[in-house]
């Protein structure tokens, strides 16, 4: 029960911030929480603490709970980039997730091209496959987990821990489109093509071609979602001196 609380209370908070409907500079007492949120104030204390550590908040003594800017913010938390899909801010997320993946997923192709194990590379083939008959039959459940799988496996295949740790957010990225109705149920016939080229270029170890698919991939899912993010502000971060 604690941790359902607990859970609530985050998921409660989180999402006003994020959303705006608490603002940057606004400052709320533990107290006052408790009454609104109907929690203790042992569950507010642990709520706060996951919250500051997203940068979400900082406290301050005999001042209260003070909303954090979203210049403040934890851009690679999962939790962070799924409550932005939620909010009005959806588009500027997307655009910034889909300008990563961009930057990393055809540099990821590439190396594991040269680096995954053969495991990994003969998975990889096969989730592709898997993907392009969920796609053709229309299985959007099915489909999404296997796209979750199939760009997990990219990642990791790379070798390199930094791009094999954007799983969790690539993850939310899939989730969010889906959840939120920016996917189709029969995803266009070259994506699901070059989802299986990528797999077998890396499965052959063809590096230049495992890069050049994964990097179609990309520039078709931005041309498929910049309407989205049209007129949405972007987040310059203060250089610090």
């Amino acid at each position: 029960m604690t941790t359902s609380l607990h859970h609530r209370a985050i998921e409660n908070l989180g999402t006003r911030i994020v959303s705006g409907n608490l603002p940057a500079g606004h400052v709320m007492l533990a107290e006052q929480l408790e009454v609104e949120l109907k929690v203790s104030r042992s569950v507010i204390r642990e709520a706060v603490r996951v919250l500051q550590s997203l940068g979400l908040v900082e406290t301050t003594k005999r001042v209260g709970i003070r909303v954090l800017p979203p210049s403040r913010w934890n851009p690679f938390d999962p939790q962070v980039i799924r409550w932005r899909l939620a909010s009005d801010a959806r588009g500027a997320q997307l655009r910034s997730l889909a300008e990563l993946r961009a930057a990393v997923e055809p540099a990821a192709a590439e190396l594991a091209a040269q680096n995954a194990p053969a495991p990994l590379r003969l998975e990889l083939v096969d989730v592709a496959y898997a993907m392009r008959d969920a796609g053709h039959n229309g299985e959007v459940p099915r489909f999404l987990e296997l796209d979750i799988q199939f760009h997990s496996l990219l990642l990791s295949g790379s070798g390199n821990e930094m791009f094999a740790n954007l799983m969790g957010q690539v993850a939310e990225t899939l989730t969010g489109r889906t959840v939120h109705g920016l996917m189709p149920d029969h995803p266009h016939e070259a994506a699901l093509q070059w989802h299986v080229d990528v797999a077998e270029a890396i499965s052959r170890g063809d590096s230049a071609a495992a890069r050049d698919a994964s990097d179609r991939i990309m520039r078709r899912t931005m041309s498929q979602m910049s309407d989205t993010w049209t007129e949405q502000p972007r987040v310059f971060i203060p250089v610090r001196r």
